[in-house]
């Protein structure tokens, strides 16, 4: 390793103009004959040393002629200089963007993993803001607030509560980063409607059998599934979008609900996929009381057909025991807990009876503690 070489590893956060001092203070060279021997200005020479000139690819010729060291050992200084000086400036502008953390659901965020668990003091808020920039994939919060406040125009909202953008956009951006990770098919619609009814028949089995059924019949027909633990202030049951103009994504949040209310919500975004086009983001809380609008109408309704077909919707009045919802469900091939879930919806039956006959469905991911 030359001198130059063990200065460079030592002190890489200095400017290059110090290993240049460094190596005049051990020829006993004045800045003077440097400036004469490089063919520069004493005045440029100074500049140089304190960093006030960058080093071009000449100066680093030079140098090499006059000091040694190497053409790429002098630019890989300047270069390291350079990247710290703009990480310094970029640490200041973190500083500044703190606020943008009380628009973010930070601490649940930290909890499913998307980003490092810290605590949210002065001193780690830059690198936690750096992280959240990663994780959304922007430069700063203005271009977050650009992209997803931008998004909003295409929101199709369920519940007035929907508003968080923060929550929202963290909620979608876990749905966008799981599905790059998921390879998927050229979307075919004819193909995605025969495939839901194979999908139809799947609701008979348990989650576990069932789940990585769903995820590859639906990535076979170019539709990317994905399950996401809730995060609070979201309000989203699920979501129907489409990342690009073929490739559509179903994204579910449904952790510890019955499966009743998973299927419905999944066949529910299936119809915004078919019915609704590409350009809106249709964000579903199908619990409570929603906001109506002609596609939530639609969608329901497909949902509702797909699950019980019409031709069987006269026979719901009589199912008034378990053995009888048993025996019609098994007749027309769904799970028990769909037909009670109808029954309860249409008021033939409280919601308090029959749910025994109902399923939990549980993400296999850890889950993100709800609230609101």
């Amino acid at each position: 390793m030359t001198s130059c070489e063990a200065m460079f590893t030592a002190n890489w956060v200095s400017p290059p103009g110090e290993t240049i001092a460094d190596l005049l203070e051990e020829k006993d060279w004045s800045q003077a004959e440097l400036a004469k021997r490089l063919g520069y200005t004493a005045k440029h020479v100074s500049q140089l040393i304190n960093g006030k000139v960058p080093l071009t690819d000449d100066t680093a010729l030079r140098l090499e002629r006059v000091l040694g060291g190497g053409v790429s050992f002098w630019m890989s200084r300047e270069a390291q200089y350079q990247e710290q000086l703009a990480r310094l400036a970029a640490r200041e502008r973190l500083g500044r963007w703190t606020g943008w953390l009380d628009e973010l659901p930070t601490r649940e965020l930290m909890k499913a993993g998307a980003i490092s668990k810290r605590r949210l003091d002065a001193k780690n808020k830059p690198a936690v803001i750096e992280e959240l920039l990663r994780f959304f994939g922007v430069a700063s919060p203005d271009e977050w607030l650009s992209h997803y406040v931008g998004m909003q125009i295409a929101y199709r909202r369920t519940r007035e509560e929907q508003s968080d953008t923060g929550a929202i956009s963290a909620w979608l951006r876990l749905g966008e980063i799981e599905a790059e990770h998921l390879a998927a098919s050229k979307y075919d619609k004819a193909r995605f409607v025969a495939t839901l009814r194979k999908i139809r028949a799947l609701t008979v089995l348990p989650p576990e059998v069932f789940e990585p059924q769903l995820r590859a019949l639906c990535r076979a027909a170019g539709v990317t599934f994905v399950l996401v633990p809730a995060l609070p202030r979201a309000h989203v049951s699920g979501v129907a979008r489409w990342l690009n103009s073929h490739r559509p994504l179903i994204q579910l949040s449904l952790y510890g609900k019955s499966n009743d209310r998973f299927w419905f919500t999944f066949f529910h975004e299936a119809a915004h996929i078919l019915l609704h086009g590409k350009e809106a983001v249709f964000l579903d809380e199908l619990v409570g009381d929603r906001l109506e609008s002609v596609q939530e109408r639609e969608a329901d309704e497909w949902a509702q057909d797909a699950l019980i077909p019409r031709e069987y919707i006269n026979e719901l009045p009589f199912l008034r025991s378990k053995g009888a919802v048993r025996a019609f469900a098994d007749r027309i091939g769904v799970h028990p807990g769909i037909v009670v879930g109808r029954l309860q919806h249409d008021a033939v039956i409280p919601r308090s009876w029959m749910n025994d006959l109902k399923d939990c469905v549980q993400l296999q991911s850890p889950a993100v503690a709800e609230s609101g």
